[in-house]
């Protein structure tokens, strides 16, 4: 059985990483999506508000980190009546490692008439077997492959959460949802050779929270030239599209890690 241990423990006010939160790039190296999904619960914790939903999230990858201890601080940039803007900024003894910016809206009635293009539900049931077993670096969560890995065509996956991310806490569901979307960057990145990308950032927007512990991943685009890519994926949970994640990644020579 997989330990369910969580991620980070709290400790005099720093978050202390467990072995299982290193990432697939360097054994020593802490995985970028828990760094963004800190972030998410940071900025949740501090500034949620009842009628106020997280629309967006940018989470800022700009410096690979060992295996250090945390920590967290956020500021709120503004509170309107129909918006507020929080930011976070994510530190280690070595310095400011990442950051990330927190757009919320003030939910209300739908604006009504018809749109002209709705992003489809996807015909993907949720899994019932086993998530796949692991190709080098296994995940540290349930990964179940829809399409075949770097097979032409958009990727599809589903996954799920099975550590806790910070003590006993419940993984909420906006955490959920900015865990699962740095799973942009390889999904939408990936090429018949591997991932050759390293991504620098992630931006989540989201219409609403997933409603699920499951959330299904598909490529919807690519785009690169000298180096350089951006991507982007459609999220759904089991009920259909939530919203939308782009990422932006620089070219990463084999066996390569760092920012």
């Amino acid at each position: 059985m997989p330990s369910t241990t969580a991620f980070f423990t709290q400790k005099q006010g720093e978050l202390v990483p467990a072995p299982h939160a290193r990432g697939p790039w360097s054994p020593d190296m802490l995985h970028g999506r828990l760094l963004g999904g800190l972030a998410a619960r940071a900025l949740e914790e501090r500034h949620a508000e009842p009628g106020l939903h997280f629309a967006r999230l940018t989470v800022d990858l700009f410096r690979s980190s060992p295996m250090l201890p945390v920590t967290v601080e956020t500021s709120l940039v503004r509170d309107g009546r129909r918006i507020r803007v929080a930011d976070a900024t994510i530190s280690t003894e070595q310095g400011v490692i990442g950051r990330a910016c927190a757009v919320l809206l003030r939910q209300g009635e739908e604006a009504g008439g018809t749109q002209t293009f709705l992003t489809p539900s996807w015909d993907e049931p949720a899994p019932d077997g086993p998530p796949a077993d692991g190709r080098g670096w296994t995940p540290p969560f349930d990964l179940w492959r829809l399409t075949e890995w770097g097979a032409p065509g958009p990727g599809r996956v589903w996954t799920r959460e099975t550590h806790p991310l910070v003590d006993e806490e419940p993984v909420t569901p906006f955490v959920r949802a900015a865990l699962a979307a740095d799973f942009a960057s390889p999904l939408s990145n990936v090429g018949t050779d591997g991932l050759r990308y390293i991504n620098a950032d992630y931006t989540l927007t989201l219409a609403r929270l997933p409603e699920s512990d499951l959330i299904g991943i598909e490529a919807t685009g690519h785009v690169s030239a000298a180096g350089l890519a951006t991507g982007q994926v459609t999220l759904h949970d089991t009920t259909g599209p939530i919203g939308f994640c782009t990422v932006t990644a620089v070219a990463n020579p084999a066996g390569i890690g760092g920012r």
